[in-house]
């Protein structure tokens, strides 16, 4: 990164070596990078890097964010659900340790509020106090600069004079509120010849933003995506400084009406044949594995009255059990959820409510019905899918298919009906790097009510 020193004045006039010049030069052969070069003093260095931390500071902002750090982050929040709280405490952690040794891209989502622009300015803070460079701003402001410094070079000074390769270059940058810039031809432009430098040279990259990934412009999206280089971290709470108003997710979930279905509960009917209590007994040994440690996608499949309910169930009151996040909520009442944001009278946006849905740290959609249904609602299903899967965070689905008389394999008859559901759901679904499928061999219970707690 380049800075001019000119204007930092002379040295210590006592300095035994430079004598008060600021600058030395040193014997060395004429093929030597330094050969004829007047280098920094010593004893003028701490005043030159003293400069770089406030000239940092003065182009992105951050002079006024100096309070942003670690140690004045609420973890807690004020007023927040118990899963509101452990999305905090998770950003929180994964932040401190990336500010401790910047690695990769870290990618902060959330709505308005959840802290994500405090979490950025404390990884830079934490940086630049540590004597590294890192350079902080918002992505509108930094686009005002560019365009400054475009139509009116010579008014620039001489720091400013090259912004473009600064930001470009700089060991660390921290870029605030992608997304909420004017998306002019020039502006995409700008920004894609500066995350793709840094995404080319693995350059450390924080982003903060409040839109969907998927919105964003096509050739900066597909950067964002690359989990070799990117970690996404989504901040599932409302605004963490004050109590969250309107519709919380516990009240979307509708949890309560299964509290009695747990691993405990679950028993394989007695009209089953061995094979298929057998079936029933390894699938809640999986389930009950994935609750104790949830990791990627779980989806269960079965008839109706097989029991995948009451596992998803299970699984979402293990966790609440140990006071972890979880959202549990059949895809129709969710549907139904989402609707309701668009009245007149919704005590909450639509924007605010999908986003937690989708950054839940555990989402389970229970009774997955798509081949039927509407344009609207296939989109709707296909970006909360596309984030989580994106994002590598844990979901469980249940879909209501038969495989107790089928003829093929398992495997292939998965295949197919996922297939038949919606094609792009099955990409996901079928990719064993993100889902493990387990299906219930059980045929549908029309039987005895006394047994429908197996759902």
């Amino acid at each position: 990164m380049s800075y001019s020193t000119k204007h930092y004045g002379a040295g210590d006039p006592n300095c035994p070596y430079c004598k008060g010049l600021g600058y030395v030069s040193y014997t060395v052969p004429e093929d030597h990078p330094d050969f004829g070069k007047a280098l920094d003093c010593q004893c003028r260095q701490a005043k030159v890097e003293s400069e770089r931390h406030s000239y940092l500071q003065r182009l992105g902002g951050l002079d006024i964010l100096g309070d942003k750090t670690f140690e004045s982050f609420n973890q807690e929040g004020v007023g927040l659900e118990q899963e509101s709280r452990a999305s905090l405490q998770r950003a929180y952690d994964i932040c401190i340790s990336y500010a401790a040794n910047p690695q990769g891209w870290l990618i902060l989502t959330g709505a308005y509020g959840c802290g994500k622009t405090h979490l950025a300015a404390a990884i830079a803070n934490r940086q630049i106090s540590e004597g590294n460079q890192a350079l902080f701003i918002t992505v509108p402001d930094l686009l005002d600069y560019l365009r400054a410094e475009y139509r009116a070079p010579d008014e620039i000074g001489e720091d400013s004079s090259n912004r473009f390769e600064q930001v470009r270059t700089i060991s660390l940058l921290v870029l605030d509120d992608l997304g909420t810039e004017s998306p002019t031809p020039w502006a995409v432009e700008k920004l894609y010849q500066i995350l793709n430098y840094r995404y080319n040279a693995h350059l450390p990259t924080v982003i903060t933003t409040n839109r969907d990934i998927e919105e964003l412009e096509v050739r900066i999206r597909s950067r964002l995506f690359d989990p070799d280089l990117c970690q996404v971290l989504p901040i599932a709470a409302a605004d963490y400084r004050r109590a969250g108003t309107g519709l919380q997710k516990g009240e979307i979930g509708n949890l309560g009406l299964y509290k009695m279905m747990t691993f405990d509960a679950f028993k394989p009917r007695r009209d089953l044949n061995r094979e298929q209590r057998e079936n029933a007994r390894t699938v809640a040994n999986i389930a009950k594995q994935f609750a104790e440690k949830p990791d990627g996608w779980l989806i269960l499949l079965g008839a109706y009255g097989s029991g995948k309910t009451h596992l998803a169930a299970a699984i979402a009151n293990w966790q609440r059990s140990k006071g972890k996040p979880v959202l549990f909520v059949t895809v129709t009442d969710l549907l139904d959820h989402l609707r309701a944001t668009f009245g007149p009278n919704s005590a909450i946006r639509y924007d605010k409510l999908f986003n937690d849905i989708k950054t839940s740290p555990l989402l389970i959609l229970d009774d997955l019905v798509i081949a039927s249904a509407t344009p609207w609602v296939k989109e709707k299903l296909h970006q909360i899918f596309n984030y989580r899967f994106i994002a590598k965070l844990p979901t469980v689905i249940t879909l209501a298919i038969d495989l107790s008389s089928s003829v093929k394999t398992v495997e292939q008859e998965i295949a197919k009906r996922l297939t038949a559901e919606d094609q792009r759901l099955a990409i996901w679904m079928l990719d064993p790097r993100c889902s493990q499928i387990v299906a219930l061999l059980t045929p549908a219970y029309l039987g005895d009510r006394q047994l429908d707690h197996n759902n």
